[in-house]
């Protein structure tokens, strides 16, 4: 397959997957599908799980992924990046790409590890459910077991949510930088071999 073609295989997938990446981040915001969680309570304790903020997919397998998506795109299009100067070029948009997509798979990794922000009852405060991390030290072990799933009470069902959500992310990311660390391989074939975007007018 020519370098040019393959770019154009690994375009269009990073631009599906930093779509996804970018959804999941959001819907990360609204837990039960509700916003009264993304402000603080009463007490000024933040009802987000940590992670959500540090916007790994929307910035990391997103944007990230995106804008280096766009120029490996145009290196398999007839156009000014379809050369030996885009494909150098799409190494460096490629590393970008794999930066991008191993921020989030690491936001995510934490996100998973760490566990949810939730209502919960800490036997340390016995006046009553306090907003806090439940499963912060269990290092992840709280996945194989469903029945702790229910300590949290509010946002409903936020174990779950956030398990769908930071695995599809490590997922999503895991395949970027696949994909990404691809084109720096087939940019530095494209660099040296050209793009095979069409037939090289060579002088006798």
């Amino acid at each position: 397959m020519c370098t040019g073609k393959c770019s154009k295989v690994i375009a269009i997938p990073l631009y599906v997957l930093a779509l996804v990446s970018v959804i999941c981040n959001i819907m990360a915001f609204f837990p039960d599908f509700k916003t009264e969680f993304t402000t603080a309570d009463k007490d000024g304790v933040s009802r987000l799980t940590k992670e959500v903020p540090y916007m790994g997919g929307l910035i990391g397998g997103g944007i990230m992924v995106l804008i280096p998506a766009i120029h490996i795109h145009l290196t398999s299009t007839k156009g000014c990046c379809a050369n030996r100067c885009g494909m150098f070029l799409s190494i460096g948009f490629g590393a970008v790409g794999v930066a991008g997509a191993l921020y989030s798979l690491t936001v995510a990794a934490l996100a998973m590890a760490n566990g949810p922000t939730c209502l919960w009852a800490n036997p340390k405060f016995p006046t009553g459910p306090v907003w806090g991390e439940p499963f912060a030290n269990s290092t992840g072990s709280y996945l194989g077991d469903r029945e702790l799933w229910k300590v949290c009470t509010l946002p409903k069902n936020v174990v779950e949510f956030n398990v769908g959500l930071f695995s599809t992310l490590l997922v999503a990311g895991s395949l970027e930088l696949v994909l990404c660390a691809i084109q720096m391989v087939n940019g530095l074939f494209g660099c040296l071999c050209g793009t095979c975007g069409g037939k090289e007018v060579r002088s006798e």
